[in-house]
This record gives structure tokens, sequence and C-alpha cells, in this order.
């Protein structure tokens, strides 16, 4: 079966004087530098080698010159590391005038596009953009085609905890699961929620109904009391809050104002287990 990248159509407009296409030794071009996909699988690059030794590139690659008889890869990495197992001398290429700062747009820019990269890959490739290129995410919306929502929903999946993140880069975990992850602050929660999602294997609604059953989305309520024990200070209340979302249970502070106790209810042992890890016990 032909890969995605050999069936795309050639379409490179004749006004850009930009661009030339000739064919090219394989031996005179360099990998890209500023590669986005950080993993090839083996078995998909196979698939491509066997494909191309028998149809040849349908697709070329896209090239900077860089000296004489020298290019820097910018698109089309499977193609070419493919084309190169296949045992070809020459690639078919399209060869552009770029810096390095345009290098490394149109090298992001056509990967997302073009390339399956996981949803990790793709977040830390609109980072890179957002940082490296100095884009706004409107404008980067508009340059990968996506709207701004969709821009903020990978560039979040980069705020939480590397072993979620290797999860959802090596498919362990889907993007739904981890937007669901998204909305508990604490890590610690969140790799409770994460582990417990792998382990039973649960759905993305299931994973969240636990989540909002971990974090409550109203504000601790203070209602006046006349016993002595209970202190409603709002330091107290702010802590109390805090104490609650980081143990993933509704957490009670009593205080006469010098000293007092902490109250950490459980719902099952496994829940009480969940706590002692948070504590470190």
């Amino acid at each position: 079966m032909l890969d995605d990248d050999e069936v795309e159509q050639i379409d490179v407009p004749s006004a850009d004087k930009n661009v030339l296409f000739d064919e090219i030794n394989i031996a005179d071009v360099e990998v890209n530098p500023f590669q986005p996909r950080q993993t090839i699988q083996p078995e998909a690059l196979q698939e491509l080698t066997d494909s191309i030794i028998i149809h040849g590139i349908i697709q070329p690659v896209t090239v900077r010159k860089i000296a004489v008889n020298q290019y820097q890869l910018i698109s089309g990495e499977r193609r070419f590391q493919a084309s190169r197992k296949a045992g070809l001398k020459t690639i078919p290429a399209f060869i552009r005038t770029a810096d390095d700062q345009q290098m490394l747009e149109m090298s992001l820019i056509e990967n997302i596009q073009r390339e399956n990269l996981n949803p990790i890959e793709i977040a830390l490739s609109y980072q890179r953009l957002l940082t490296e290129c100095n884009l706004k995410q409107e404008e980067l919306g508009i340059r990968v085609g996506k709207n701004r929502s969709t821009v903020t929903n990978f560039l979040r999946l980069l705020k939480l905890p590397p072993d979620i993140q290797i999860a959802v880069r090596d498919n362990v975990l889907t993007m739904g699961h981890a937007r669901a992850l998204i909305s508990i602050e604490v890590p610690d929660s969140q790799l409770y929620v994460f582990k417990r999602a792998v382990e039973e294997e649960l759905s993305v609604r299931q994973v969240e109904d636990l989540v909002r059953s971990l974090v409550s989305k109203k504000k601790p309520k203070v209602t006046p009391s006349t016993d002595s024990t209970l202190l409603p200070n709002r330091e107290l209340v702010h802590l109390q809050g805090q104490l609650s979302s980081h143990f993933g249970t509704k957490i009670k502070i009593k205080s006469d104002g010098k000293k007092g106790e902490i109250h950490i209810p459980f719902l099952s042992v496994e829940d009480l287990n969940r706590i002692l890890d948070i504590l470190k016990i």
C-alpha cells in the first residue's frame, strides 16, 4: 500500500520563482535539523521502502540548497529515509531558497499538514512555531489551517507530567483522555487518574466522570457557625480549598486560633492508598 506522502498530488505554483525541480543525488542531501518528527515506526518505514522499490518516488521531497551540490531536507523525511534504504542513488526534489527561520517554519508547517504526527509532536511543533518563528496563536492557526481553540488544546498537552505526555506520544492514551486530565491542577492527581485510566482501560467519558468526582468546580462555602472550633478565616478557607484540590477530596480544617486539626476523608482502601502515595507514606 502506498504511503500518503507517495500518493499526494504534486502541486508547485508556477509563479514561484524560488522553487526549482530537479533529480538530485541522495548522497548530497543532509537530514533536516528542524525535523519535528521524533520517531519513525520501523514497520511503516519498511512498508514505504517496499513501495518505493516497486513504484519509485511519486511525490518529490523538498530541500534547500546550502552549497554547490549540497542540500538540506525541508520536508519528506520518511520518503528520504525509505529511498536511501531502498538503495536509490537519486531522488526527485523541489529546491527552494530559504534562510534558517524560513526553513524552520516551512518544515514545521509542511510536516504538520502532511505527516501523521502524534499529538505531542504536533504540540511541540506548534510551540516551536510560536517561540522560534515569533508567531501569535491567531497567525499560527491560519498557517496550519486550524482554529485557535484547536491550537490551544494541543499546546496544553505540554503542561501535563512527562509520564502522561509519553503515553500520549506512544498512543497508550488518546488526546481525549489527555484533555480530561488537563482540567486537574495537581500533577499527583493527574497521575492517579492516568494510572487508573490505563490499568482499567477507561473510556474518555469514564475518565471525565472520574475527574469530575475529584475536582469540585464550586468554591468552598463558608457558613456562619457558633462552634468555636470553626474559624471562618479567609486564609484558612483558601488553604482548605488548596488542600482539597491537592488531595482530590474535601478537606476540613478546624482551629480555635491556636491549635486545630486537618480532616482528610477517604472513600475506600484504594482511595486511602492514593492519599498515602501523595503524602509519600
